[in-house]
């Protein structure tokens, strides 16, 4: 496990969109490199996104992301975790 970087984009697109295949997440639409990149950009190191690799090829990612903007839940954050298909 190690925080995800720039080159790992390409498979956390692969592994989110197999996951918005098979109906896993609640994301209805394919996701983009484009958009996963402005995504991994916005997490700090309060909301990190981390990958799982086996010998330099990533086979899951996880996150924290921020629940609600609101200070009152400034202490609570939504976990994902996706783990590629194979």
């Amino acid at each position: 496990m190690r925080l995800a970087g720039e080159s790992d984009l390409p498979a956390i697109v692969v592994i989110a969109n197999q996951g918005i295949e098979e109906w896993a997440t609640l994301d209805t639409e394919p996701r983009t490199l484009v958009e996963r990149r402005q995504w991994l950009t916005s997490h700090d190191t309060r909301h990190p996104v981390y990958v799982a690799a086996v010998d330099g090829q990533v086979i899951g990612w996880a996150s924290l992301n921020c629940f609600n903007p609101r200070g009152a839940y400034r202490f609570v954050a939504d976990l994902s975790v996706y783990v590629e298909r194979s």
